[in-house]
């Protein structure tokens, strides 16, 4: 396995567990149950899981009035993808 192939496959686990738990704190909001931090999730978006971030915050409709995520995230989402484009463009050259 090449270097480009487990960034990309480290990217969907890191962005499926991430959805998950935007996913999962929603549904604790909703039940009034123990909630994840918030840095966790940032957290979690920060090391790779920014995109199941985004998509979680709009298919959830969670934490959609919070800048930190409504703006800080999509940030993430961008940086990120600049990075690995970056490291792939790095790795075609001859």
């Amino acid at each position: 396995m090449n270097m480009i192939t487990a960034i990309l496959i480290y990217i969907a686990v890191i962005s499926l567990i991430t959805y998950l738990c935007f996913g999962i704190d929603k549904w604790k909001a909703r039940n009034q149950r123990w909630r994840i931090k918030e840095s966790t999730l940032i957290g979690l978006c920060i090391i790779g899981g920014s995109l199941g971030g985004l998509i979680g915050i709009y298919l959830f409709h969670h934490k959609t009035k919070k800048p930190l995520f409504s703006i800080g995230i999509p940030i993430i989402v961008i940086a990120q993808t600049a990075i690995i484009i970056r490291i792939i463009h790095m790795n075609s050259l001859p």
